[in-house]
């Protein structure tokens, strides 16, 4: 028998399940960056509540696997979110990414999540909760605008964030042209803080999150 001792095992990766309502631009930005080879963690199952999303194709394509859960096959909120719970399970994910997903979750989801629950949203939080992001920018004259990477929380868009990337507001933009620009940063951040969950660096601690075990500002850190 040889003496040699045996390679050490490659650590598991980080297993990621997203959720989608959607076009799923920015899912394919974790499917661009998981295909790369370049990071720590796979995209196990894309999961959708509306069965024409395109999202699901861009999984397919991928190669990843792909379900449908309507939540109008539900008589509530809970109930729905109480088979979603078993389904994303099913996969046993380390994260949960929600990348569009058009829902408002219980207080049940979020909790057994906790810690493990990323969400991006349109805006410099905490300012801009909920929808319209880009106009409300607009409409109140601000000189940039952006997105936010954050823990999701029982509060809506509430949750500490991680990442912020700010575009400035340009004369004459647009709804749809300041979202196009935003949406360009998204595409980097987003990724980027999946990874840095999966290398273990990244954690909630009640309302704050520690990088590196420092903590970060109230508003996260702002993407060079």
């Amino acid at each position: 028998m040889s003496t040699q001792s045996s390679p050490a095992p490659a650590a598991a990766r980080c297993r990621v399940v997203v959720l989608i309502s959607g076009s799923g631009t920015n899912l394919q930005a974790f499917l661009d960056d998981a295909a790369s080879g370049a990071c720590e963690y796979t995209v196990e199952a894309v999961i959708s509540n509306k069965a024409d999303a395109y999202g699901l194709t861009r999984a397919r394509n991928a190669g990843v696997a792909t379900e449908v859960l309507s939540h109008r096959d539900f008589s509530d909120r809970e109930h729905f979110d109480q088979a979603m719970v078993k389904r994303i399970d099913s996969y046993q994910p380390d994260l949960v990414i929600l990348a569009g997903f058009m829902r408002i979750l219980t207080p049940d989801f979020v909790r057994h999540y906790s810690g493990h629950l990323l969400n991006i949203h349109p805006s410099l939080l905490p300012k801009y909760q909920g929808l319209h992001t880009h106009q409300r920018a607009l409409d109140a004259g601000d000189s940039e605008h952006g997105a936010t990477v954050h823990f999701v929380t029982e509060e809506l868009d509430g949750g500490p964030p991680v990442l912020q990337a700010a575009v400035p507001i340009e004369a004459g933009d647009t709804a749809e042209t300041l979202a196009q620009r935003v949406q360009v940063q998204e595409h980097k951040m987003y990724p980027l803080v999946a990874r840095w969950f999966a290398q273990g660096r990244l954690t909630m601690d009640g309302d704050r999150v520690l990088l590196d075990g420092e903590l970060l500002p109230r508003s996260g850190k702002r993407l060079d």
